[in-house]
């Protein structure tokens, strides 16, 4: 495993045990801490399955959890509202740079179906009454990363509970650099 990975994992375990969601604050000890071993085969099955940039895009992003949620925020030093997140992890592991708004986000990327999702997709809630007012970032198995709201943090929520489904607007792809774009530096 890379040093990456393992930073990532490591980082994963220890912050997913400190942030556990409101609901889970009653549950058993032993099952937050089958959540965060449960994360980290997840980050082991999606560095096997994807390629080598995905895999640093979900690492990087892995490395920010915790960060706090920040109204227009976009840096991992004063905190990430959820575009300026999704923007910062593309441009500083992938090199693509996304617009600033989640709307305009989805308006420039690939419109895919949810079950067609891949690690580094985007997924894309109606939490302000704007059908594209929220974005995250799929890793794999139901689950995406994001920057969720005020008082909140960088962190790993599953798709399948029910306030995200309620709110699920849809899934976008971030296309292939142009060849031309791969050969900049």
């Amino acid at each position: 495993m890379s040093k990456a990975v393992a930073l990532a994992a490591s980082l994963l375990l220890t912050v997913s045990l400190c942030f556990a969601a409101p609901e889970d604050a009653q549950a058993p000890v032993d099952k937050r801490a089958l959540d965060s071993v449960n994360l980290l085969l997840l980050g082991d099955q999606v560095k096997n399955t994807v390629g080598e940039k995905t895999n640093q895009m979900l690492g990087k992003a892995m490395t920010l959890l915790g960060v706090p949620y920040k109204r227009g925020g976009s840096s991992s030093d004063t905190g990430f509202d959820c575009s300026g997140f999704v923007r910062h992890i593309y441009e500083t592991s992938v090199g693509r740079l996304l617009p600033r708004r989640a709307d305009e986000q989805a308006k420039t990327t690939e419109k895919i179906d949810r079950s067609e999702l891949n690690p580094g997709d985007l997924v894309f809630f109606n939490t302000m009454r704007r059908t594209f007012s929220h974005v995250g970032i799929y890793i794999g198995d139901g689950k995406f990363i994001h920057a969720p709201s005020a008082g909140k943090a960088v962190r790993v929520d599953d798709l399948r509970a029910a306030y995200w489904t309620k709110r699920f607007t849809g899934a976008r792809r971030v296309q292939e650099p142009l060849a031309s774009d791969a050969s900049a530096p």
